[in-house]
């Protein structure tokens, strides 16, 4: 999910106190064309083009929720130098640190990863990404074929190149991302990722060991049957993206689709879940 620079944008001020009831309605918006988020003193503040906002449904979202909201229109700004202003380093314990190329690397952290970030989902300060990262720690990606589906930045694709995969397939949908996720993967020195521009098309008959999947419910749930079928007898599928309250939900689909539910972790009001595909 990215931006242009310098386009004009919506700004929709929303005030919300419930800090629990805020991150849902991030996940909510996030699927109704929202694609920058900030939260101050008891305010949500939503961004995204106007021409991409589903208006209609996001003000029914909000007044059923019986929250007062403000709509305004943004002059043209450069938005990516405002996101690179206020990019802060970010750990995962000192298993994985992921900094902006304009931070100075640091020692005692066994992977870093730099990135430009372009205001492309998966910069790890959300809670889905963070635990991905963590959920991928104590797994064996040593010469394994991966698939990451839905790559934003492409950290998940550098990191799982740094625990020793042998090909990476990263897989985004907006042009502006992808390009960002080739950025990145260079920055990092990365020779195993392969960055694609589309949907999982672009996987074509590949099956892979792992599949990585940090995006949100629908598209979760929109794409169960592909992903399985881009998935190996006893590979590993890892899910993020996702709100605790559809957990049994996503359980349920890809469960169906011969997974076997292994393990969860949760931050908040988010799960990451992992599943192992079944013999059929």
């Amino acid at each position: 999910m990215q931006n242009s620079p310098n386009a004009a944008t919506q700004e929709w001020r929303i005030a919300v106190q419930d800090p629990q009831q805020c991150e849902i309605l991030i996940a909510q918006l996030a699927e109704l064309g929202f694609d920058g988020f900030e939260e101050i003193s008891g305010n949500l503040k939503a961004y995204g083009h106007p021409e991409n906002i589903v208006d209609e449904a996001a003000r029914a979202l909000l007044t059923t929720d019986g929250l007062h909201f403000e709509v305004r229109n943004m002059a043209p700004q450069n938005w990516n130098a405002l996101w690179e202003a206020s990019f802060e380093p970010v750990c995962i314990g000192d298993f994985c640190r992921i900094r902006a190329h304009f931070h100075p690397s640091e020692t005692g952290y066994a992977h870093e990863i730099c990135i430009t970030p372009k205001m492309s989902f998966g910069t790890g300060h959300h809670a889905t990404t963070r635990r991905m990262i963590a959920m991928m720690q104590p797994l064996d990606f040593s010469g394994k074929s991966v698939l990451d589906f839905g790559a934003g930045t492409g950290v998940l694709a550098i990191l799982a190149e740094k625990l020793g995969a042998a090909t990476i397939l990263a897989i985004e949908n907006d042009p502006g991302a992808a390009e960002n996720a080739r950025e990145n993967t260079l920055q990092n020195g990365c020779s195993k990722v392969e960055t694609q521009e589309g949907s999982l098309e672009k996987a074509g008959e590949r099956v892979f060991d792992f599949v990585l999947a940090n995006i949100n419910r629908n598209i979760l749930l929109h794409y169960a049957a592909g992903l399985a079928a881009h998935t190996q007898t006893g590979g590993q599928l890892l899910l993020s993206g996702i709100l605790l309250e559809d957990e049994p939900l996503l359980r349920d689909a890809f469960e169906a689709q011969h997974f076997q539910f292994a393990e969860g972790a949760y931050e908040g009001n988010w799960a990451c879940l992992r599943f192992i595909k079944k013999q059929q």
